[in-house]
C-alpha cells in the first residue's frame, strides 16, 4: 500500500509558491490510478515527491515504512524529462539496471524493446523524443518495482503506438503491479485507468471509479469536467468578444 498523508511543497524561489497543499491518498496494490489536472496544478511535483526528489513535508509510506535509500527500489519512474545516460545504448543500460536492480525482468524488456522496434546498439542521443519516452517507460516497467509512477510517458508518440502499448500494459502487469500516471489524454486512458484523481492548485478536488463511473453513464471527460465547472459556453462568449473588438 502506498499512502500518502498531507503532503505539502512550496517553490520559495517562485514568490513562495505553494505546489502541493496538504495532499493524502492512499494507492492500493494492482490499482491502476490516472493523475489529471491543468498545467501547474501539482502533478510532476507530486510525483517527484513520492519519489524523495523534492523536500517536502508530510509522509510518504509503503506498506507503512516511510520511502528511503532502503525501499526506494519498489518505485520506479518514466518521465518526460529523461533520467537514462544519452551517451549508452539500450542493451548497454540493460547490463547497468541490471546489475542495480535485483528483481530486473529481461524477458519484458526485451520484449518491449522489439515491440517499440527500439535499436539495442544505438547511443540514446540519437533517438528521437518518442523513443526516448519509450525508452522510459521501458525501463520503469522492467526494474522489478511495484510502483510504477508515470510522467507524460507517452509525449512525442503517435495515437496508434499509445493505444497498442496501452493494450500491451494490461496484458503484461501482474496482479501486484500498481500503475501511477500522469497525463492530459483523458479520452484516450479512459479505459485503461482504473481509477481517476484530480489536481487543482495543488489540492486534491477529485477521486473516481472509472467503472463506477460507466455504471452511471459518464465519461471521465463528463467527470472532469462537473469537477472542474468546466464553462460549456467559454468558447463562444470569447468568440463574440473578439468579433465585437475587431468591429469599426
Amino acid at each position: 500500500m502506498l499512502e500518502i498523508k498531507n503532503l505539502e511543497k512550496t517553490y520559495h524561489a517562485i514568490h513562495y509558491q505553494k505546489a502541493l497543499d496538504g495532499v493524502s491518498l492512499t494507492v492500493a496494490p494492482g490499482e491502476i490510478v490516472g493523475l489529471f489536472g491543468e498545467n501547474g496544478a501539482g502533478k510532476t511535483t507530486f510525483l517527484k515527491c513520492i519519489l524523495q526528489l523534492l523536500q517536502y513535508t508530510g509522509s510518504v509510506t509503503l506498506d507503512g515504512v516511510p520511502v528511503t535509500h532502503a525501499n526506494i527500489e519498489r518505485l520506479s519512474f518514466a518521465t518526460c524529462e529523461h533520467s537514462f545516460f544519452p551517451n549508452l545504448t539500450a542493451q548497454s543500460h540493460r547490463d547497468f539496471y541490471q546489475m542495480h536492480f535485483p528483481r530486473w525482468r529481461e524477458k519484458r524488456f526485451q520484449a518491449l524493446l522489439e515491440f517499440f522496434e527500439l535499436p539495442g546498439n544505438k547511443a540514446l542521443r540519437h533517438f528521437s523524443t518518442g523513443q526516448k519516452n519509450q525508452f522510459e517507460v521501458i525501463l520503469a516497467l522492467s526494474q522489478g518495482a511495484d510502483y510504477i509512477l508515470m510522467d507524460e510517458p507517452f509525449a512525442g508518440n503517435d495515437v496508434f503506438n499509445r493505444e497498442d502499448f496501452y493494450k500491451v500494459l494490461l496484458g503484461i502487469l501482474e496482479p501486484n503491479e500498481t500503475i501511477l500516471l500522469s497525463t492530459h489524454l483523458l479520452e484516450e486512458v479512459e479505459h485503461f485507468v482504473s481509477r481517476a484523481v484530480l489536481l487543482r492548485q495543488g489540492k486534491v478536488i477529485g477521486d473516481a471509479c472509472t467503472l463506477d463511473l460507466e455504471e452511471q453513464g459518464r465519461s471521465l471527460l463528463d467527470y472532469v469536467k462537473e469537477t472542474y465547472r468546466y464553462e460549456p459556453d467559454r468558447v463562444s462568449r470569447a468568440l463574440e468578444r473578439l468579433t465585437e473588438e475587431e468591429e469599426p
